[in-house]
């Protein structure tokens, strides 16, 4: 069914609270087909999660893309997202991933633990003299970008430059990359191309001088036999670079927004602070790091009861997903204790998040270490903007307030 006057849904009057205009399509038009942006949205849990691992809805990107991009006079970036093993199906997503999914398995990621605590240690002990933190700027920004860089082997010194190419590039990951203004798209572009020309330097440094680190691992594969190519290799650093920071941040800092408002829910935490895992997924859940991901038809099908033709675009709506009340008991409460919680806010399927584990672990030590530090934190200022990016979704800043 087509809606002939679609709410816009990528448009700024939804980036402080998309859920009730999910939950309204959601219970109209489960699948549901957009003309202004050419593709079905998908937003019941069933649905979305079937999708996220039916083999027959491609991850490539890339001809829509550059369709759309080229026109536009921008083919290089379209171009740039088709090597990074998020637009790909296998086998080459199977190959690139399997390169980089020695770094992300639970056992390596719980050795991390005790750095990570180092870490936040240094982080709060720069702001507990001050009586007030900004949550984003001095915790959940810093926090994955020093983890992130460390794991690569390159300065986390340099996150205040990585900050700067991490805001710029991932405004294509924001929705509709077609609607964005020439002039955003440009700046993506030109932050891609300083980021990769950056690690360009790094990676030489390292085939003369390999280390410990994962650039240096994933220069060794390159090299045994061309496993990974050198464009290959470049977008799966930045990739890693900044998936591996932009959604922890928002997660940290969507999750402690979600304490700080529902201060019952909290006190269970600061209480219990056994109850940190189950508080960080419904954290996940309740507010989503991620809202969507698209796929295109290999084949004809049907979703729901809609027929799906080949070639159709589709966008898997995880943050409606994950408010559904046919799987989870009353969906818009924050409640720190549901154990019933399969969300999909890592996704699902052979394009599962490989860096969830990373990503858990921070975020877990990350609340008990405000637990522990500050019993009495509270929001420090009444208004709370969201971040211009629909898809990655997350605060400009947190400012809290609190005494030792």
């Amino acid at each position: 069914m087509t809606n002939p006057n679609p709410p816009k849904l990528f448009g700024p009057e939804m980036l402080a609270d998309p859920y009730p205009f999910y939950r309204r399509l959601r219970e109209a038009h489960p699948v549901l087909r957009m003309a202004e942006l050419d593709a079905w949205i998908v937003t019941s849990y069933e649905s979305v999660n079937a999708a996220l691992r039916n083999p027959q809805l491609s991850s490539d990107r890339f001809p829509r893309l550059r369709q759309r991009l080229a026109s536009r006079g921008l083919d290089s970036l379209a171009e740039d997202r088709v090597r990074s093993m998020i637009h790909m199906d296998p086998p080459d997503h199977t190959r690139l991933r399997g390169l980089v999914n020695k770094a992300f398995t639970p056992k390596t990621v719980e050795a991390m633990a005790g750095h990570i605590q180092e870490i936040i240690a240094s982080l709060l002990d720069v702001v507990k003299s001050r009586g007030r933190m900004d949550i984003i700027e001095d915790f959940a920004y810093p926090l994955p970008v020093t983890v992130i860089a460390e794991m690569l082997g390159v300065p986390a010194e340099d996150r205040a430059r990585f900050k700067h190419w991490s805001d710029e590039v991932s405004v294509v990951l924001g929705g509709d990359v077609a609607a964005l203004s020439e002039t955003a798209l440009r700046r993506a572009t030109t932050a891609r191309e300083e980021l990769a020309d950056y690690f360009k330097d790094i990676v030489r440094q390292r085939r003369r001088n390999p280390g410990p680190d994962l650039i240096s691992a994933l220069t060794q594969a390159e090299e045994e036999g061309g496993k990974l190519s050198e464009d290959e290799l470049y977008s799966t650093v930045v990739l890693l670079l900044v998936a591996g920071n932009e959604t922890t941040t928002n997660l940290i800092g969507n999750g402690m927004l979600a304490l700080l408002r529902h201060p019952d829910e909290m006190r269970i935490v600061w209480d219990s602070p056994s109850r940190v895992p189950t508080a960080v997924e419904e954290m996940l859940r309740f507010d989503s790091p991620v809202q969507l991901t698209t796929r295109m038809a290999k084949t004809d099908l049907e979703i729901q009861g809609t027929k799906i033709q080949k070639g159709d675009w589709l966008y898997l709506v995880v943050g409606a997903a994950n408010r559904d009340p046919a799987q989870f008991p009353e969906p818009d409460r924050f409640d720190v204790t549901r154990i019933e919680n399969k969300h999909i806010a890592f996704g699902a399927g052979a394009h599962f998040c490989l860096g969830a584990p990373l990503a858990r672990l921070e975020a877990q030590i990350a609340v008990r270490a405000l637990r522990d530090h500050f019993p009495t934190l509270r929001v420090g200022e009444d208004t709370i903007e969201y971040r211009n990016n629909f898809n990655l979704r997350g605060l400009k800043s947190l400012p809290v307030i609190f005494e030792l």
